[in-house]
């Protein structure tokens, strides 16, 4: 079944979709009230964040535009402190989608919610006039515990700064799909949930945390030293990256340090807590192959400072213009 503009219109077709797609994949007991909004128990302290998500192709090698929804906002809601809880789905379909790929991307958004920990708990469905394409926004609200303050300006000289596994796998696994590139490169797109929980038991003193996402990580740091005013300097030689992407981005110009990642945490700790945290990450899924990668200095300019194989310097900053379209 293909949709059309009816499955929009709030009446007959747009009931039949909900009920044969959505409630079918995100049965529980809050959405099945099917209200207009979602009365759920609170907290004192809650962490909000919502995000839309285009990627094309919405099928790729590691994941699909379902996954990637949850995953993107429950790893918002993560790297706050936050313990997820609730999610929003809201569905944007244009005209000539296919309802089969709708489904499964539905399925998706399911097992990956329960995989995080969460529950989709409303939601919306549009139609446009279109060419088949599926859109996803998501909304997530989770809970900060007392005492919990993971924030840039809380990095201080001294801290050490941790990536949690290889960059730009999921940046890489999208380009090669699009180019019709052939390699056994896998997006990295996956819940964070693990590794945060293991460092809020292992009662690791972190001071910031940010998921890898567009812009890649020297984005995401100089963001870090931005709001500390403080500079980051990293070790080349420590950035971990897959030899089929280093391959790649050889290939085509990229730097593994701005290519985008979907289920990857970049953590500064206090240095006494580093090794600790290092092996919490490794144990945890997804973090085998945690890794140090520098250290926070104190700098009259803040900023991201790079030292290269060769011994050099070279400024990192933050990405410029958009160096891929539509991975997320």
């Amino acid at each position: 079944m293909k949709i059309t503009l009816a499955h929009g219109s709030g009446g007959t077709s747009t009931g039949e979709l909900i009920e044969q797609v959505f409630a079918k994949a995100y049965a529980n007991p809050v959405l099945s009230r099917m209200e207009d909004s979602a009365v759920i128990p609170g907290a004192s302290r809650i962490a909000l964040t919502t995000d839309s998500f285009v990627v094309s192709p919405a099928f790729f090698p590691g994941g699909d535009l379902g996954r990637l929804a949850i995953c993107g906002t429950v790893n918002d809601l993560l790297v706050s402190g936050a313990e997820p809880k609730y999610l929003t789905a809201g569905f944007i379909l244009e005209t000539g989608a296919d309802t089969e790929d709708l489904e499964k991307i539905a399925r998706s958004m399911a097992e990956t919610a329960e995989e995080a920990g969460v529950m989709i708990v409303a939601g919306d469905t549009k139609v446009v006039e279109g060419k088949g394409e599926i859109f996803v926004n998501t909304a997530g609200v989770g809970f900060v515990a007392e005492g919990v303050d993971w924030r840039g300006p809380n990095c201080r000289p001294g801290d050490v700064i941790i990536v949690s596994g290889n960059l730009g796998d999921h940046h890489a696994a999208i380009l090669s799909r699009r180019m019709g590139i052939e390699n056994d490169i896998l997006s990295d797109c996956a819940p964070l949930t693990d590794m945060v929980g293991a460092l809020h038991r292992g009662g690791v003193a972190v001071r910031a945390a940010r998921d890898v996402t567009r812009g890649g990580l020297a984005t995401v740091l100089n963001e870090l030293a931005a709001a500390s005013g403080t500079r980051f300097l990293l070790e080349e030689t420590l950035l971990p990256a897959a030899p089929a992407v280093r391959g790649l981005c050889g290939l085509l110009g990229l730097d593994p340090l701005y290519m985008g990642n979907e289920g990857k945490l970049a953590v500064v700790v206090a240095p006494e807590d580093a090794e600790k945290t290092v092996e919490l990450l490794r144990a945890s899924r997804y973090g085998e192959n945690a890794c140090r990668i520098g250290v926070v200095e104190a700098a009259e300019e803040p900023g991201v400072l790079l030292i290269t194989e060769l011994g050099g310097q070279r400024v990192i900053g933050p990405l410029f213009g958009e160096g891929l379209p539509r991975i997320c």
